[in-house]
């Protein structure tokens, strides 16, 4: 009984804290993480240079739409850091990436430029790309989840609860085995 109440009580101050204690409810009827085959909301980001990139005008090519929880965080870093360095290679495999959090339009261009990001970085100060692609948002940020979006605009692979040091790999090796 102690037990139960005990289990109870924690999962109910883990909800407080911001927690996914039950799915996203998407603009699009949807619950839950976008499926793999699912077509991928619009994302409108601006690089270091303020410059607007839509995931749309992408089309054609595949995009990495990564969600993170904040700015200059040592797991979000050294994510961001990671797909930095592999940057030629997703170049080289014509692969963009747009970085999205709910960090402010002037907070990502600190972060841009303080780790010399070479890749746009989307300011969902709303959490509306968050919701669409049905990403939870906790106390500290959004849950750091990864999609691979095809040529055709579908989602092509979906990464939960990534390991923002190993990531960047696995994802241009998925990347690479796109049509």
């Amino acid at each position: 009984m102690l037990g139960s109440r005990l289990g109870a009580s924690l999962l109910v101050a883990a909800c407080a804290l911001g927690a996914a204690c039950s799915p996203v409810k998407r603009p699009d009827g949807g619950e839950g993480l976008l499926q793999v085959g699912a077509s991928a909301p619009d994302v409108v980001a601006k690089d270091a240079d303020l410059r607007e990139v839509r995931l749309s005008a992408l089309r054609g090519k595949p995009v990495v739409v990564y969600f993170y929880p904040k700015d200059g965080t040592p797991g979000c870093t050294k994510e961001a850091c990671a797909f930095r360095d592999a940057w030629a290679r997703f170049e080289k495999g014509g692969v963009a990436i747009i970085g999205v959090s709910s960090d402010s339009e002037q907070k990502h261009q600190e972060f841009q430029r303080e780790h010399h990001l070479p890749f746009a970085l989307a300011a969902d100060e709303s959490g509306s790309v968050a919701q669409s692609y049905g990403v939870s948002k906790k106390l500290w940020g959004y849950s750091r989840v990864t999609f691979l979006v095809d040529r055709r605009g579908s989602v092509a692979h979906v990464w939960p609860d990534v390991d923002p040091g190993v990531h960047a790999d696995a994802v241009l090796a998925e990347a690479a085995k796109l049509p």
